[in-house]
């Protein structure tokens, strides 16, 4: 009897937090897991059914839409969690998690059936303020026949080309506010990052969850809306080999 086909599929979450299931290994990304964030509100909850069997979580950097501590507590202290060196300490001190395993770029981890290589990011290392400080990663997850790259919080990088070609690439394209600051992508970037990638599939992330309280008083701002347009728009024009597929939060696909 012929056995069925390996099962691969992306639920984005919300946000950095993004579903990886790789023939039922079930990885989390950057999990951001509350309705509110000191000053920021959640646009939509949070799927319950998608934190449930989850194998490990892989953090990116340090900073707090990425680390969140009080997010890790809710998925329990047996969660195993993958992090930069240096991320350490303040997981198993801060939110009590007893497995933590520090990646620096290039080193790889088997959970699994999948591997998991961490890769370099161009972001910033801190946690401010004055906190730890661990050089941000992105991951390649391979298994069930794809790869599946995951970016953290990146700039774009020369050396994205070495990690291609990728079967989906969930690339950030905006953030929590109107502007976004050095160390990220915007739809524009994030395309050029798909061509890098020689992404079959490109899917965005990073946008259309949090936003400022103050800036929804009157109505959902524009920028929780708007930039997938956008993204599709700029792969058409500089990756048009690239499929894109944008989820909304909750939403899922097979790749």
């Amino acid at each position: 009897m012929t056995a069925p086909p390996p099962h691969a599929s992306i639920e984005y979450v919300g946000h950095a937090t993004v579903l990886v299931d790789l023939d039922g290994v079930r990885l989390l990304t950057d999990p951001l897991l509350r309705n509110r964030v000191a000053h920021l509100r959640r646009a939509g909850k949070v799927d319950a059914a998608a934190l449930r069997g989850v194998d490990a979580v892989l953090i990116s950097h340090l900073h707090y839409d990425h680390l969140d501590l009080p997010s890790l507590q809710r998925l329990g202290r047996e969660m195993p969690v993958v992090a930069p060196h240096g991320a350490g300490a303040l997981i198993r001190r801060q939110a009590g998690v007893k497995s933590v395993v520090e990646m620096r770029a290039g080193d790889e981890i088997r959970i699994g059936g999948v591997t998991v290589l961490a890769t370099r990011a161009e972001h910033d290392a801190g946690r401010m303020p004055l906190g730890a400080r661990a050089e941000p990663l992105g991951y390649v997850i391979d298994g069930a026949g794809r790869t599946v790259y995951f970016a953290g919080d990146t700039d774009v990088f020369a050396e994205m080309a070495d990690l291609g070609p990728v079967d989906a690439a969930l690339l950030p394209i905006w953030g929590w506010g109107p502007t976004m600051g050095p160390g990220h992508m915007d739809p524009g970037r994030a395309a050029e990052a798909a061509a890098l990638l020689r992404a079959r599939l490109a899917i965005p992330i990073h946008w259309g969850t949090y936003y400022p309280i103050h800036l929804g008083l009157a109505g959902p701002p524009a920028f929780l809306t708007t930039p997938p347009a956008l993204f599709e728009q700029a792969v058409s024009e500089r990756s048009p080999a690239t499929e894109v597929r944008v989820l909304r939060p909750g939403e899922r696909c097979a790749i």
